[in-house]
């Protein structure tokens, strides 16, 4: 678990070092509300910050760890310590309801009890004016920690009696490595880390025929788009129709596509550690030289406009075939 701290100070180190201060100064907040996307710690620090209230031989503010209070935290069995899920799609009054009859009564092993609700925005109309009974009077030794990724989804009465941490996205290099790590090949994790900032998400993506499948179509398709668009529209027809049917599948194929152009991009500037297709390098390298980066910015925005059209609920054949004469439009040679 101290790998888990540490891992959490490199990504989150602001966050970190504030919650690290609040410990030492003993100026814990009766609430927080951490929020930011997926995948971005947390969960992981709210039960850090938990860790940091109820351990026994805090060093500097830091949770030994290895005490019985750190222990039973991780392993989700702290009397004084609870977690709220979402019960199906939303937080209900009956959870919170049930946390404040728990919360009535004397802490079992401290005077000090903490809270967790994950989801936090996807408490019910009811749910969220319970807790906020619930805020409105804090005990002096309860905290509260409320976590969100739609933070504008949440009742601004609330917000305003927390105190507020933002978690900030991992950047796709370190999010890269992070897979490697987990055991994600490279090439993909290269890949997956530009879609997703979340590591289960990042690992099935990988491990996915379909998605690998999507890849191979799609850069088959840029191979092909250079030389004849005609050929590309065929293609469309051929491969792409038959394995790009929903409309999410649609969208992410098109997020592959921009992808193709932004490493011409980097390519351009130097950046080969942002690549999403490395094993491309030695072809991408070669149409990079030979285009503008006007021309690379008109086809960047050409896919970004199809993504538009898609949500508009557009064609998916006639998008694909307006787009292959749009990037190709924008793909002479200089």
């Amino acid at each position: 678990m101290a790998d888990m701290h540490q891992e959490l100070a490199s990504r989150q180190p602001v966050a970190m070092k504030m919650l690290q201060q609040s410990l030492q100064k003993n100026r814990v907040a009766h609430a927080y509300l951490f929020e930011g996307g997926r995948g971005t710690g947390k969960k992981e620090m709210a039960l850090f910050l938990a860790k940091g209230l109820f351990c026994r031989q805090p060093d500097h503010g830091m949770p030994c760890l290895t005490c019985e209070q750190c222990t039973r935290i991780d392993q989700g069995n702290h009397p004084d310590v609870h977690m709220i899920e979402p019960d199906g799609q939303s937080v209900k009054k009956e959870q919170v309801k049930l946390l404040q009859e728990e919360f009535s009564k004397t802490g079992m092993e401290s005077k000090r009890k903490a809270y967790i609700v994950s989801g936090a925005d996807k408490m019910t109309v009811q749910a969220a004016n319970s807790l906020l009974k619930f805020l409105e009077e804090p005990h002096p030794s309860t905290t509260a920690i409320l976590l969100t990724e739609q933070i504008h989804q949440m009742l601004p009465t609330i917000l305003s009696r927390c105190q507020h941490v933002s978690f900030r996205p991992l950047t796709p290099v370190l999010f890269k490595e992070k897979l490697i790590s987990e055991d994600v090949h490279p090439t993909m994790a290269s890949l997956v880390s530009k879609l997703t900032n979340q590591v289960d998400e990042a690992i099935e993506m990988s491990n996915d025929e379909w998605f690998v499948q999507a890849r191979k179509i799609m850069l088959k398709l840029y191979e092909v788009l250079k030389n004849d668009p005609f050929e590309a529209m065929i293609r469309v027809q051929s491969d792409y129709l038959p394995h790009f049917k929903e409309k999410s599948q649609i969208d992410q194929s098109l997020d592959l596509f921009l992808l193709i152009y932004k490493d011409l991009l980097y390519i351009q500037t130097d950046k080969h550690d942002h690549l999403s297709y490395p094993d491309w390098l030695d072809t991408f390298r070669t149409d990079a030289l030979q285009t503008s980066a006007n021309q690379l910015t008109h086809q960047l925005t050409v896919i970004l406009e199809a993504k538009t059209q898609l949500q508009r609920n557009m064609n998916t054949q006639l998008l694909m075939e307006q787009l292959m004469l749009k990037l190709q439009g924008g793909s002479a040679l200089v």
